[in-house]
């Protein structure tokens, strides 16, 4: 029997999944009111991606509705941090191609269609196309805080599920970056983030 732990063909031998990017999405529903939501994609190929939201979820409700969605492409951590924590006014702009709003603050932003769904209880996927594209600014550098962020973001998002331990080595870790690379709005986006786990840290003690 072949053997390829550890060798240059194991890589071969590995099914690749679809990358996943941390995106900003905004969705309307059928009255115009926009939903701003951070939320993973599914990159399948170059014009199609997945979008997996939850049930239930207006990010859902809203694409079901009227067929599209904007992706957002953007740094400004903030944001991510935002939705999580009650801050989701947030300026926007009308889409170009389809129905919907886009972030004012994005570098860059796709306009996507909803071209069928594979029905989950739970999470759906919502195959969608990209129809039009749009580069608002250069993308400048990465940076650990804003990464940092991101992580602390993605906890939040799950404290009912991970034990106090767990959340607590995670957001050290995290701050190591953090403090060492942080501006000013990757600290504030981060101050919003441990000012929630501080107040379902201390619930939980009292509970």
């Amino acid at each position: 029997m072949t053997q390829y732990a550890n060798t240059p063909e194991a890589a071969h031998c590995v099914k690749v999944a679809a990358m996943i990017q941390e995106t900003i999405i905004t969705t309307q529903n059928s009255a115009g009111v926009a939903h701003i939501a951070p939320m993973g994609i599914h990159v399948e190929h170059a014009n199609e991606i997945i979008i997996l939201p939850f049930r239930p979820s207006t990010t859902l409700d809203n694409l079901l509705a009227t067929q599209t969605a904007v992706i957002n492409y953007c740094d400004d951590v903030r944001i991510f941090a935002g939705c999580l924590t009650g801050r989701r006014d947030w300026p926007l702009h009308a889409a170009e191609k389809i129905t919907g709003q886009v972030l004012q603050n994005t570098l860059a932003h796709s306009e996507v269609e909803l071209v069928s769904i594979e029905e989950d209880a739970v999470r759906p996927k919502l195959f969608c196309k990209i129809v039009h594209t749009v580069n608002h600014r250069p993308f400048m550098g990465f940076n650990r805080a804003q990464f940092a962020v991101l992580e602390a973001a993605i906890l939040v998002s799950r404290l009912d599920w991970l034990s106090p331990e767990k959340i607590a080595l995670e957001v050290e870790y995290c701050r190591i970056g953090l403090e060492k690379t942080a501006g000013e709005r990757e600290l504030e986006a981060w101050g919003w983030l441990m000012a929630v786990i501080a107040e379902k840290t201390l619930r939980n003690a009292h509970e």
